[in-house]
């Protein structure tokens, strides 16, 4: 089922209409840290005032439709009512993860060319500290205090007196279109280059429509969301969301107590985060025999979430009909699959140990997905492709309303991942996997990520989870040594404790001998660090760095 958006539209107007229903209702609650006084809170009302206030000083500033502004907040109050207030003005609101690490995050942003940064104070010290490069920028809004620079700050923008450089007198919101762009969120790079996602208010509109109605997601509710880009679809469901206590940027050390204090401390219906987040949490809870009695569903995505992790965080759930979910997809498509904890424990979780890959569900009601043969090149055409029947591993491509159409200014890579149906495009997922006979989607993995070796490709999905059935293995992951497509696979294992032994690898020797997935796998090698993971989740483990190091062993 295809939506069909108004022709025009702006995200920020469901701000708007959640708090003409939910006036009173907080909208952003900021738990307290150590040494404060206590939690910061919002209303939907306040919120909406806010962002309003805010809008008009960035208008005043200049900054008005399409103009490109960069924001680099920490969550809280402050993120999502900037977040708001651009895309009120008809700014393009660009979004980076900052755990990216300098070096990247400037070629991120030298392919953006920002109008401007909306920062805290130590961004906008690169910033000037970075000479010329980004001339372009003159519409910059400090948040917190200004060290040795000039310009508006968060509280000027709040006050018509003290705003400064008013070059607009013009205040109010500009008309946009659905097809216009309200973001650029750019990917991981765990697989490749970052990539800028150009978002348009219409699909914005179309995931929350989507997430609602699929999960049955009613106003009223608390989300603590692991991802900070997450809290702004709960403005536009009627949730609460309680900003968590932790650094967004490295989810697996999240403090598990922080987590449980602040589920129990604002009795939060729902919860979001990476499976590192979870795993941390479901651990915990199972040592102190911890449950959640005001939950009633939790979302982990990012990467394949482990069996056990699923196990563990079902057990805290104790409310009548609470699940877990673990919904497919990417920063160009979201959501396209989803399947609970329920399912995986009792129908697939065997299968996948056997190296049937991930089960990740059923494509949800607004999803055209389908699995064409592995293709490697651009497709110009659908009608270039070949459809593969059910039980045959393939590429998985998507069509929708939440598909996004093009990467800001990279022509190469949106050709690359966009296949032309007439006056519709399908996305290709860069991921591989297949349909079964009841229509529920095995993920594979990554499609650069498979080894190609002389008798035919191996997917890391479909083998790795054999080898961590293994008492002893926390993690493991396939790599490819040697050209393609004569690779030699080898597995890199991290050990849960202890150190590696023959006994060890004789035993994974024989785990690798009873299947025919990984029969022809004899090297193992024991990494002497946990994994190297992706920034944004913690999870996606970097079998390109781990095919490099294996490569010199």
């Amino acid at each position: 089922m295809i939506m069909t958006q108004p022709e025009y539209l702006n995200i920020a107007s469901t701000l708007a209409a959640t708090a003409a229903r939910f006036p009173d209702q907080p909208a952003v609650i900021v738990p307290g840290q150590r040494g404060s006084s206590g939690a910061r809170q919002i209303s939907f009302r306040e919120l909406e005032s806010l962002t309003n206030r805010l809008s008009q000083g960035l208008a005043r500033l200049g900054i008005g439709s399409g103009e490109r502004i960069v924001l680099m907040v920490r969550p809280g109050i402050e993120f999502i009512a900037l977040t708001f207030a651009l895309f009120k003005a008809g700014a393009v609101v660009v979004l980076i993860d900052p755990g990216m690490g300098p070096r990247r995050i400037f070629g991120c942003l030298d392919t953006v060319e920002p109008r401007g940064f909306v920062a805290v104070s130590a961004v906008q010290a690169l910033r000037i500290l970075s000479g010329r490069r980004f001339a372009r920028a003159k519409f910059n809004v400090t948040v917190g205090r200004r060290w040795f620079w000039g310009g508006a700050t968060y509280q000027s923008l709040l006050d018509p007196v003290r705003s400064i450089s008013v070059v607009n007198s013009n205040i109010d919101s500009p008309i946009t279109r659905s097809t216009d762009p309200a973001a650029i969120i750019f990917t991981s790079g765990s697989t490749g280059p970052a990539k800028g996602v150009v978002y348009e208010h219409g699909m914005l509109a179309a995931q929350v429509e989507a997430l609602h109605d699929f999960y049955g997601i009613q106003p009223g509710g608390a989300d603590l969301p692991g991802l900070p880009l997450f809290a702004l679809f709960n403005v536009a469901m009627g949730m609460t969301t309680v900003v968590p206590d932790m650094d967004p940027t490295r989810p697996a050390q999240v403090d598990p107590a922080k987590i449980v204090a602040a589920i129990q401390g604002h009795s939060a219906t729902q919860g979001f985060g990476s499976p590192a987040i979870w795993n941390r949490v479901g651990r915990y809870c199972q040592s102190r025999q911890i449950t959640f009695p005001t939950l009633e569903r939790i979302f982990s995505a990012g990467a394949p979430v482990p069996v056990a992790v699923l196990a563990r965080m079902k057990a805290t759930l104790t409310r009548a009909g609470a699940e877990m979910h673990t919904p497919y997809g990417a920063t160009e498509a979201l959501p396209v699959a989803s399947i609970t904890a329920t399912e995986v424990l009792t129908r697939t979780a065997e299968r996948t140990a056997q190296g049937a890959g991930t089960c990740v569900g059923r494509p949800l009601p607004t999803i055209r997905l389908k699995i064409i043969a592995i293709t490697e090149g651009t497709i110009a055409s659908l009608a270039d492709v070949r459809e593969l029947p059910a039980g045959e591993i393939g590429e998985i491509i998507v069509r929708g309303d939440v598909v996004t159409r093009e990467y800001f200014r990279r022509p190469e890579a949106t050709a690359a991942a966009k296949i032309i149906e007439g006056q519709h495009f399908w996305h290709r997922m860069g991921d591989v996997g297949y349909l079964d006979q009841e229509g529920l989607l095995w993920f594979c993995g990554r499609k650069s990520q498979a080894v190609e070796t002389e008798s035919g490709r191996i997917f890391t999905d479909c083998v790795e989870p054999i080898f961590n059935t293994h008492s002893r293995v926390a993690r493991c992951a396939l790599v490819g040594v040697g050209a393609r497509p004569r690779q030699s696979p080898a597995i890199v294992v991290e050990l849960d404790a202890g150190k590696p032994s023959p006994e060890l690898t004789s035993e994974l020797r024989q785990l690798a001998a009873g299947h025919s997935t990984t029969k022809s796998i004899e090297r193992f090698l024991f990494y002497p660090r946990t994994l190297p993971v992706d920034v944004r989740h913690n999870t996606k483990i970097n079998r390109e760095q781990l095919a490099e190091w294996a490569a010199k062993q």
